[in-house]
């Protein structure tokens, strides 16, 4: 055979795809809505207060004799700046998608976390918000299925776009037949 007729019996060469996550199975129909940014504040002001109390039980430690407050305290400060930024981080990466049979919620940064929660599946869907974050006019959403680590949770709602989606998914559920 010539050069040329192998050249034209070769199946032509493949055009690369770009990588696919697992964590984003359907990158280009999913559109991903966010958690509020005010999620950040409630959650830095948590770890604040886990802050102030470790900071208190140096200042005990020390009153018995404890002799390195201040390269514990420096400790301290270096993990509230790393702590903060991973939870601005954190709270970035949340984020969810109604999609037509299944709700869809991502989360995490060192280990990335999706959930697939078909709304068939659904049992109930509660609706929280604790004293923090109703000072902050948020609530949290929680999905609950038959199995328990398929439940998922869409933190960082306003309390009209919280009840928006419990509604939502009570009604598709109800339509499905099954599960709410």
């Amino acid at each position: 055979m010539t050069e040329s007729s192998e050249a034209a019996t070769a199946p032509p060469p493949r055009q690369p795809h770009p990588p696919i996550s697992p964590l984003e199975p359907w990158p280009h129909t999913v559109t991903w809505r966010p958690v509020s940014r005010r999620l950040i504040i409630v959650e830095l002001i948590r770890f604040a207060f886990s802050l102030a109390f470790l900071s208190v039980v140096v200042l005990v430690v020390t009153g018995f004799g404890w002799p390195y407050p201040d390269q514990t305290f420096a400790v301290l400060a270096a993990y509230a700046v790393l702590r903060a930024t991973a939870i601005v981080r954190a709270v970035l990466a949340w984020g969810y998608a109604e999609r037509e049979k299944d709700l869809l919620v991502r989360h995490g940064l060192l280990i990335r976390r999706l959930s697939i929660v078909p709304y068939a599946r659904m049992q109930f869907v509660d609706v929280t918000a604790g004293p923090l974050e109703r000072m902050f006019n948020l609530a949290t959403v929680q999905l609950h299925t038959a199995a328990a680590a398929s439940d998922a949770r869409v933190p960082g709602l306003p309390p009209d776009e919280a009840s928006r989606l419990r509604d939502r998914l009570t009604a598709i559920g109800e339509d499905f037949g099954e599960g709410l």
